[in-house]
């Protein structure tokens, strides 16, 4: 947990830093700060977080029926990876709300109240508690369905609200 609070913390202050010489530049008239600017609000896009949730649960449901062999491989290879990827494109908002906040634009925070930040901290508890969810076979059972609904969910339904 440790280290993937300081990933957080270090990724958003370097995408805070980068916004805030972005925003500076293109206050100062010159062109290649909006490039800069529009360059890191194409990454920081809570939309992005639906088909990474939905990769992230197909990889929980294969861990719940594979061997233990087969299962540490797409831990690592896809499961952890994904883990990092949410955390941190999480940090690059928060850094670039942050960085918009300091240059004047207060309502930037109200961006975090977004209904689909709910995929972080969905894909951030699982990844958590992977490791009681494959010691007991009932719970393996059980979130085998749910891991293959949340997948379903993520990748077909419109989550218009």
């Amino acid at each position: 947990m440790n280290k993937a609070a300081a990933s957080f913390a270090l990724v958003a202050v370097l995408t805070a830093l980068l916004m805030a010489l972005s925003l500076a530049v293109a206050r100062h008239g010159y062109p290649f700060g909006v490039i800069g600017v529009k360059r890191l609000d194409g990454i920081a896009s809570a939309d992005s977080f639906m088909p990474l949730a939905a990769i992230y649960f197909f990889a929980a449901m294969l861990m719940m029926i594979l061997p233990l062999k087969a299962a540490s491989i797409v831990l690592l290879n896809a499961a952890d990876t994904i883990h990092w990827v949410v955390i941190a494109l999480l940090a690059t908002i928060v850094g670039c709300l942050a960085a918009r906040w300091a240059f004047g634009q207060t309502s930037a925070p109200w961006a975090l109240l977004d209904w689909r930040f709910l995929f972080v901290a969905a894909i951030v508890g699982c990844h958590l508690t992977m490791n009681e969810l494959r010691r007991n076979v009932l719970l393996r059972s059980l979130f085998f369905a749910l891991f293959g609904l949340a997948t379903l969910a993520c990748l077909f339904w419109s989550f218009r609200i």
